[in-house]
């Protein structure tokens, strides 16, 4: 008896392993679709057809070297819900991806927002004073450049961070190519949802990434999966956004309306269902003398 249940094991073991290696090479060796944008700039984009996590996804990565002549922004608005694709129009951006959680009956993001060393947001802690879980982590921008920190465990971590530019959000996914550990009890890492994230890989090149879900099309990730993939992408540090109806990466001049994915709030499989959301993480061409952040 301890012999079959051994060897059962065994074989459910194998099985998970053999699974994971499949996911690995799905992504590894996935036909991307490719698409010069601009110079340092390209759009992949690849439909795994029931291959990864035994699931249809899709999937979105705008790569982007990090030139002299290109730089990150945050657009936000302190209280009005806008689209992903006016926030980059507006800026003259050459790509938008939405940013971190926000309050969407009364707008302004629940994380803490710092732009141009003006605090725009603070974070809204729960009501026993803690922090959630996506306000561990941020997105800090330096004379236009993007790095990823994680929460130090003091009060006012975020405000001693350097960097003109601060968007809390999160879980942290990787960090110096470490995974880090995900709350497995916690509904909101292990359910599938669109998703979105920001990764910096090899050779410091930062990666806007969009998983579609919520449609027979593309299932979503959960954290956990995401996680895998942004390792597999070969991610040194990544950084989960807000997603569900949120996820969308828009890009200037891009096809119809220049949204990429498929955004869930119209529950159709097109690009015309953006979710209305308080900041976003822009790409700009360096020096661009426009209104770069908020919409009146």
């Amino acid at each position: 008896m301890k012999a079959f249940l051994f060897s059962t094991y065994f074989s459910i073991l194998i099985s998970f392993a053999l699974f994971a290696q499949s996911d690995s090479l799905a992504v590894v060796n996935a036909e991307w679709k490719k698409e010069k944008i601009s110079q340092g700039v390209v759009l992949k984009t690849f439909w795994f057809q029931n291959t990864l996590f035994n699931s249809n996804q899709f999937v979105s990565v705008l790569e982007i070297k990090q030139k002299k002549r290109l730089e990150f922004d945050i657009g936000y608005d302190p209280k009005k819900l806008i689209i992903t694709s006016d926030f980059g129009t507006q800026a003259n951006a050459i790509a938008a991806l939405n940013g971190t959680f926000f309050d969407i009956a009364n707008g302004g993001s629940v994380d803490f927002i710092k732009s141009d060393m003006k605090v725009i947001n603070e974070n809204r802690l729960g009501k026993n004073g803690n922090r959630a879980g996506h306000q561990r982590s941020a997105l800090v921008i330096n004379k236009g450049k993007i790095t990823i920190a994680k929460w130090d465990g003091t009060a006012n971590w975020e405000k001693s961070l350097v960097g003109e530019d601060i968007m809390v959000s999160g879980p942290l996914l990787i960090l110096d190519q470490i995974h880090e550990k995900l709350d497995p009890d916690n509904a909101f890492n292990k359910t599938r949802h669109p998703r979105t994230a920001i990764a910096i890989a090899k050779n410091k090149r930062i990666l806007f990434i969009t998983v579609d879900g919520r449609n027979i099309n593309s299932a979503g990730m959960s954290l956990f999966e995401l996680s895998k993939m942004m390792g597999w992408l070969n991610a040194d540090d990544a950084i989960n956004l807000d997603g569900g109806g949120s996820t969308t990466l828009w890009i200037n001049n891009y096809k119809e309306n220049g949204v990429v994915n498929f955004p869930t709030d119209n529950k159709k499989w097109d690009h015309e269902g953006q979710r209305k959301v308080a900041n976003v993480v822009l790409l700009k061409k360096k020096n661009s003398n426009v209104l770069k952040h908020v919409l009146n």
